[in-house]
């Protein structure tokens, strides 16, 4: 399976747990949603953003493809820079910004890989 459509189910994945059950997926991110009753509602948001960009990347193709792979790259290095910044300034603790940052640094990674690689040719198409 190439990078690009891994990421892309990995997404869906990951966004259909948050909207389904919000809470069981803060608690795997390592947050606190009974601490801070407002996560269960970021965590949908999050998982909203993720199943529409999943989906989108998926159904999509040639260069709108391309596109929304960088996009997603954009989001996943925005993602990462927040998990970072979330142990700087102590909003989340460090086992969660840590694992914020490692996965979402991995998505950078692999979404980089497929395109520059040329595996999805769907992405550069």
């Amino acid at each position: 399976m190439n990078p690009v459509t891994a990421i892309s189910l990995g997404r869906i994945a990951i966004g259909a747990v948050s909207l389904y059950d919000p809470t069981m997926a803060a608690k795997q991110m390592k947050l606190d949603p009974v601490g801070n009753p407002q996560v269960p509602y970021l965590t949908r948001l999050f998982g909203a953003r993720e199943v529409a960009l999943g989906v989108a990347t998926l159904i999509a193709s040639g260069s709108a493809r391309r596109n929304l792979v960088l996009l997603g790259v954009l989001v996943d290095a925005a993602d990462a820079a927040t998990g970072y910044l979330a142990i700087r300034d102590g909003s989340a603790p460090v086992q969660a910004g840590q694992g914020m940052t490692a996965i979402a640094s991995g998505a950078v990674v692999g979404g980089l890989l497929g395109l520059r690689t040329g595996k999805d040719k769907s992405a550069t198409a």
